[in-house]
């Protein structure tokens, strides 16, 4: 005969309910599954797992059901086999160096990176014993002459987020290949659609899911993925060392926006390239940094290793115009906010002093650069608003 259960109080029903789910229910979205506490049918499973190094089910900081899903489905967007998430993209950037140097180690970077991680890359060679070396974007396989016995790590940025320049990927992957050196590339600017960097010999792939993957500019995110399964499981110990988790309420938006993606990056890439085609006619313009234009650094590795641009894109202003009045320029636009990042709807602009921002290949362009994100308005009010503010620039 079964016992029966004892008549419980309110309070203890409230905390374990024998709610009856009704089964068979499906929809497209996936289930927000929140978890600190991860509970074990018995203590046989929980030990199992526990002392399993690729569990994934020890604790919610580490994995639940609904960030794996969405861990698989950017692994598979970039072409790799195995994601791990993070709560930005400068994290997964920290996930990188964390988990693969140590003092004395010695990293290569472009001197056209992202700016956070030329920062990251100063703070652990100022504070943590790691060498860390910049070198020319645009090296290609002469990066062997600066290879040492100790460098373990070479940085890739395809192409430089702000100006554009595209490195030949294949001639650096295959000098580090052949030398016993890991490869990292910064691949948000095609956000794993338009570069597929494991196709190149590149070993891990950083995103900020911030951007494209998102798509709405209100979420903080990033991924580091990896074809190598043991390459794989050395960045998810230092993650899980770390305490680095992300929020399933945060991967459940990021996974409602996945299907549009594709289709959202192709239209961002239609109206950017369009709107630089036109700005390269204006006599105000002194360059245009578009890698689908064939005039921009890296033009043909673009055309050989690339499908697509997206929305991202600079230009350099002429010389006769000083930073002041580009400051005006950008400030009289109506439809370009003001703002860093991009992958979301609106647009934005954005003005850099690049001679301040480099230390080894010299910047050719005496004019002000400045960033254009192009968003999801309609291409004819954008260039509208541009060349009002052009015109005020006379």
């Amino acid at each position: 005969m079964t016992q029966s259960t004892p008549k419980r109080s309110l309070q203890t029903r409230i905390v374990h309910p024998e709610d009856t789910l009704t089964p068979g229910f499906k929809s497209f979205s996936v289930p927000v599954e929140r978890a600190s506490t991860v509970i074990f049918p018995d203590l046989a499973t929980m030990r199992a797992l526990v002392w399993h190094d690729d569990s994934q089910w020890r604790y919610g900081l580490h994995a639940t059901p609904t960030s794996l899903v969405l861990a698989q489905r950017l692994a598979e967007i970039e072409g790799g086999n195995h994601a791990l998430l993070q709560p930005s993209g400068l994290s997964a950037i920290s996930n990188v160096y964390f988990g693969l140097v140590k003092a004395g180690d010695d990293v290569l970077i472009p001197d056209n990176v992202y700016s956070p991680n030329r920062d990251h890359g100063d703070w652990l060679a100022r504070d943590f014993g790691l060498q860390v070396r910049y070198y020319d974007p645009m090296i290609g396989a002469g990066i062997a002459d600066l290879i040492q016995p100790n460098t373990k790590l070479i940085w890739l940025e395809a192409p430089g987020s702000v100006t554009m320049e595209v490195p030949d990927l294949r001639a650096i992957t295959s000098v580090a290949r052949a030398r016993n050196v890991l490869t990292a590339i910064d691949n948000t600017w095609s956000a794993g659609l338009a570069l597929k960097p494991f196709e190149h010999g590149i070993d891990i792939s950083v995103q900020a899911l911030t951007k494209y993957q998102s798509g709405g500019a209100d979420v903080l995110m990033g991924a580091t993925i990896t074809a190598d399964k043991q390459l794989h499981m050395k960045l998810k110990a230092a993650r899980m060392r770390m305490g680095i988790g992300v929020s399933s309420d945060d991967c459940s938006l990021v996974l409602r926006s996945l299907p549009s993606m594709k289709v959202r990056f192709e239209q961002h890439d239609r109206s950017g390239l369009a709107l630089a085609q036109w700005l390269k006619t204006r006599p105000e313009i002194a360059v245009v940094l578009h890698p689908a234009i064939a005039d921009c650094p890296g033009h043909a590795s673009f055309k050989r290793d690339f499908t697509g641009a997206g929305g991202l894109f600079s230009v350099v202003f002429d010389a006769r115009y000083s930073a002041a009045q580009i400051d005006t320029f950008c400030e009289s636009l109506a439809l370009f906010a003001i703002g860093w990042s991009w992958g979301g709807a609106a647009s934005l602009v954005m003005p850099y002093d690049i001679a301040s921002m480099r230390t080894e290949a010299q910047w050719p362009h005496r004019g002000t650069l400045v960033r254009f994100y192009v968003g999801l308005e309609d291409e004819a009010d954008l260039r509208a608003d541009i060349e009002q503010s052009l015109a005020a620039l006379a």
